[in-house]
């Protein structure tokens, strides 16, 4: 099938109370092994590319594997832009073909992130295309952005709402307590603020930061209305396992393919596992 929109995906979760899986993706192999993971599980599936993922190819390079993995699957994949670094990008995301993107503007700001928020929406909204925005401070480190340390981990739940109304973003990213990239001290999401903010506004909540984070809070968090969870550092960590455990025991191959074959080998289980957790989140009510 073609690629689709995260819009009936995220309203479907928000409906049915389980999560849509997120998943950054690399380069070819993580889409492939993505792909088998949401096939193997019947789940719907977005894959999405940061700023710096792109500036290893460009976006045409991963619309086209996506959408080459769109056409071959029997579950709805979208095609994400992960934390846009500005409008410009956000349109040459648009203009490409991704069929979901995120504005980024939680480092402006609350007024200067709603006009640039409100100003993709905007666009988004004519093209079809829904775009999610993020309000708050998701600690840690997200690709080459600068580092957020030392601010309140929480989103509020008047601001949620306020920002909801006057931006028009489809769906909403919130700070909750986790963080970007490899966890230092022990995660822990703060499950009244998920609440109060599902309460607040009405568009799709989505959850940055969350590989490391207890499966237990994960599935907690989406029965407190969380809608699509993104995963990232730990497809790295997986496909760099799989691969480097291969050229230790054969370190004199040669083929790029065969330790790849692994790590794509590891990143499927990976998300097999993590699509069936958001799956039975709402069937096991």
């Amino acid at each position: 099938m073609a690629l689709v929109t995260t819009e009936k995906m995220l309203k479907d979760a928000q409906a049915g109370r389980y999560a849509v899986g997120a998943f950054n993706v690399e380069n070819l192999e993580f889409v492939m092994a993505v792909l088998a993971a949401a096939e193997e599980t019947k789940s719907p599936v977005i894959m999405q590319t940061t700023p710096g993922t792109i500036k290893t190819a460009g976006l045409d390079y991963f619309y086209g594997m996506v959408k080459a993995a769109a056409e071959r699957a029997s579950v709805p994949v979208a095609l994400h832009l992960d934390h846009g670094d500005g409008y410009d990008r956000c349109m040459q995301a648009f203009r490409t073909g991704y069929t979901s993107v995120m504005i980024d503007g939680s480092h402006e700001s609350f007024e200067d992130n709603i006009a640039l928020t409100k100003s993709v929406a905007d666009a988004g909204r004519a093209m079809g295309v829904p775009v999610e925005a993020e309000l708050g401070k998701v600690g840690g480190k997200e690709d080459d952005g600068p580092a957020v340390e030392g601010e309140s981990p929480y989103t509020d739940p008047a601001e949620a709402k306020e920002f909801v109304e006057r931006t028009g973003c489809t769906s909403l990213a919130i700070g909750v307590g986790t963080s970007h990239g490899v966890y230092t001290s022990d995660p822990h999401i703060e499950q009244s603020v998920v609440k109060a903010i599902r309460d607040a506004v009405d568009v799709p909540l989505v959850l940055h930061g969350t590989s490391g984070v207890p499966d237990e809070q994960v599935a907690e968090a989406v029965k407190n209305g969380i809608c699509k969870v993104n995963y990232a550092t730990e497809l790295r960590q997986a496909y760099t396992k799989g691969f480097m455990a291969y050229m230790a025991e054969n370190p004199a191959c040669f083929d790029p393919k065969k330790p790849a074959k692994e790590g794509m080998r590891e990143i499927t289980e990976l998300v097999k596992i993590r699509m069936t957790n958001l799956n039975s989140v709402g069937k096991a009510e």
